[in-house]
């Protein structure tokens, strides 16, 4: 199992999944309702490592 900080700087919408456990749907709300800031480009989502760490400190 990879940690967080195994991952890089910009997370995919995989990594998400996986840092998360959680499903593709689940991430996408995330992304749509801005509880993970993120970019788009084309149609892939970017998503920083702040915002991941972020929302795990908002949770406790």
């Amino acid at each position: 199992m990879k940690k967080l900080c195994d991952y890089g700087e910009v997370l995919t919408v995989k990594d998400v999944q996986n840092i998360l456990g959680i499903g593709r749907n689940a991430v996408y709300q995330m992304l749509k309702n801005g509880t993970l800031k993120s970019k788009r480009i084309g149609t892939k989502y970017i998503i920083p490592k702040k915002s991941i760490q972020t929302y795990l400190n908002s949770c406790f």
